[in-house]
């Protein structure tokens, strides 16, 4: 099978498309023929072996995984004596190390079934995304009906998920992002839209219950200015303070500084769960939450498609197709 490859911590233009053996299938294994798959920050991090806490799960010295990709759709090829959930032809989505290749591997959890009415690209660009947006809300934010939530990055991958499913959630959402998303961000459902390049939210008058911070390089202080007294800010990216701790440098002073504040300051790293997006395949299902691809890559292309998404400025999921 063909599978895009790194053996090293590197840049993008180190991943090579090369053809290697199709994974073995245990017997508790589902074998998936990949369809589509999708591209998430986390992939470059892991490609880059930066910030250099990753190393500590990915491999200290190269890569532990050389195929890269965890955002998958597709077609279940075979399945073991031990599956029960699954079988040949059936088709799911998920999330699984080594989703940029023909066929990945791995057991039940990893995988839930797709609804006939998704397509595989718009499948791909669930797991990490749409997790991460309605843990984000759910569980680290604890948003309520009628709150109001200020999402900075609502045009991105992740940003995208989190304004429908703050809005299926009965939060008031204003989002943040650039001139050309303003429409975009409108038209999936945000109540509100602040484009950055003109107006600072954290120089404003309003406040909120609840910020994700998805995207930007706000100050803690700034922040804090925009959140209620006893809001909710929820930091799942933004900023990059080196390479020690990168992304996670400003969320752990929030972490220490809540200790002190009536604020609840959080950082936040999300978990690929297959309850979460049997429910996410539910909003999908009750048209809540459409899943929005921005670009797409074949295959050969995932170097260019992890270089857009690195810049910081691509819009919805960047997916590629297989």
């Amino acid at each position: 099978m063909k599978a895009i490859v790194n053996h090293e911590y590197g840049a993008p233009d180190d991943l090579k498309l090369q053809e290697i053996d199709k994974p073995g299938v245990g017997e508790d294994s589902v074998l998936v023929r990949v369809r589509a798959a999708s591209v998430n920050p986390y992939d470059w991090h892991v490609l880059r072996g930066l910030p250099y806490f990753v190393r500590l799960t990915e491999g200290l010295r190269r890569p532990k995984h050389p195929i890269r990709g965890v955002d998958v759709a597709g077609l279940v090829e075979a399945v073991g004596e031990k599956v029960t959930a699954f079988q040949p032809g059936d088709e799911v989505f998920g999330g699984r190390s080594g989703a940029f290749a023909e066929y990945v591997c791995g057991v039940e959890r990893n995988f839930t079934t797709k609804p006939a009415g998704l397509s595989f690209e718009q499948a791909a660009a669930i797991p990490m995304a749409g997790c991460t947006a309605l843990q984000a809300l759910r569980e680290a934010g604890r948003l309520e009906l009628g709150q109001s939530v200020l999402i900075n990055g609502a045009a991105g991958g992740v940003g995208t998920f989190a304004v429908q499913i703050a809005k299926a959630m009965g939060g008031r959402v204003t989002g943040v992002c650039s001139t050309p998303n303003i429409e975009l961000v409108k038209s999936i459902g945000a109540d509100e839209v602040i484009d950055y390049t003109v107006d600072d939210f954290t120089r404003g008058n309003r406040q909120y219950d609840l910020i994700l911070q998805l995207a930007g390089n706000q100050s803690l202080s700034g922040l804090r200015c925009a959140l209620r007294r006893h809001g909710t800010l929820v930091l799942v990216g933004g900023g990059n303070d080196g390479n020690l701790l990168g992304p996670l440098a400003t969320p752990v002073r929030a972490f220490i500084l809540s200790r002190f504040v009536s604020q609840r300051l959080l950082p936040f790293l999300a978990k690929l769960r297959t309850k979460d997006m049997d429910y996410l395949t539910e909003l999908v299902v009750a048209g809540k939450v459409t899943p929005v691809i921005g670009r797409t890559y074949s295959l050969s292309e995932v170097p260019e498609a992890i270089r857009y998404v690195q810049t910081g400025h691509s819009h919805g999921k960047t997916v590629i197709t297989v």
